[in-house]
């Protein structure tokens, strides 16, 4: 059976909505939630981008069944391998079984903020995602350890809050290339949905036959379809912009500036957009049918309690996901009458 994920959107919301947020899609039957991990808003107008390990820290104590997940961090420059590392460990520790490291080769607009030098090359953000991730399953052995490597050193370095249950690495892939290094290094695969066939296929090719395979998928549930399409071309832009733009452009001006090259129209050739939860099924269905074990859905806009309303009266039983009693909780989801 598939499961079905919620997106906490760092950068449109607040840390306590998010923390909100978080037990709301637990108590309506969401089977993961994932975070992504920013520094910048990808536009001004988002007006957030809260420190997602802190965020993780609260949805730790405010859930507890939900798998939460990074979607994803990147641990090549802002923050060091070591340090994603200790990050990890503690969190895992907070959520035994339940928490999943989510890594990519991340953005210029997050990673150049502390002064490093963002690779334009991606194969050479795909070697030092490499070398990351070695680092962090060195460190996870625990003991003192040494690491001199090509991009990074780790000197005298021990993690020393270990949980009983290691988290498993999901590597993110957009396309071939890094589908590959991700079956390579990775225990599952995150997909972005650019390229959704050509991936997994790669991904299972280069040594993730049998692994976890998830898909993000973008959707915007509003009152009208034209409604939903100004929300969000308002909220999520940066959906209509073609190859390599949104991983090298470095400020939420500069996305600002491409968002005046983009229509609406053009947003909701990439995001779902309006009312119809029939098209949400449908679209998650055809990710199902490629091979998706997990489908990650991101809900754009102001609109989250409803969609989560929505996705625990309509979406969810559609795949056989019936949240528990709210009795076994002693907790209802909000929202209008059903």
């Amino acid at each position: 059976m598939v499961e079905i994920g919620y997106k906490l959107f760092t950068e449109a919301h607040s840390a306590p909505e998010l923390v909100k947020n978080a037990r709301l899609a637990e108590d309506a039957g969401f089977s993961f939630v994932s975070i992504s991990d920013h520094y910048l808003p990808w536009i001004s107008n988002h007006g957030h981008a809260g420190f997602a390990w802190c965020i993780l820290g609260a949805v730790s104590q405010a859930t507890s069944r939900v798998r939460v997940a990074t979607g994803v961090t990147c641990p090549l420059v802002r923050y060091h391998p070591a340090i994603v590392a200790q990050a990890a460990a503690t969190a895992a520790t907070m959520m035994p079984g339940r928490f999943e490291l989510g890594l990519g080769t991340g953005e210029n607009l997050n990673e150049h903020v502390t002064g490093g030098i963002f690779p334009i090359s991606e194969q050479l953000r795909l070697d030092m995602l490499r070398e990351a991730v070695k680092i962090i399953r060195t460190l996870w052995k625990g003991e003192m350890q040494d690491y001199y490597g090509i991009y990074y050193t780790v000197d005298n370095a021990r993690i020393y809050e270990l949980p009983q249950e290691l988290p498993e690495i999901r590597i993110s892939a957009e396309g071939p290339m890094a589908a590959e290094v991700a079956g390579e290094i990775g225990d599952a695969l995150i997909h972005f949905e650019q390229k959704p066939e050509e991936v997994i296929e790669t991904f299972r090719a280069s040594g993730g036959e049998g692994k976890s395979c998830m898909i993000e998928t973008v959707v915007c549930y509003g009152r009208s379809e034209e409604e939903a399409k100004r929300t969000a071309y308002e909220w999520f832009p940066v959906a209509a912009n073609k190859g390599e733009l949104n991983w090298v452009v470095p400020t939420p001006t500069h996305f600002e500036q491409m968002q005046q090259m983009v229509t609406p129209e053009d947003v909701a050739k990439t995001v779902l957009c309006g009312p119809d939860p029939e098209k949400i099924i449908e679209k998650v269905g055809k990710f199902v049918d490629m091979g998706y074990d997990s489908v990650l859905i991101h809900q754009v806009g102001p609109e989250q309690e409803a969609f989560i309303n929505l996705a625990h009266d309509v979406i969810l039983p559609e795949f056989g996901i019936r949240p528990p009693r709210p009795e076994a909780t002693g907790r209802m989801v909000p929202g209008p009458a059903r």
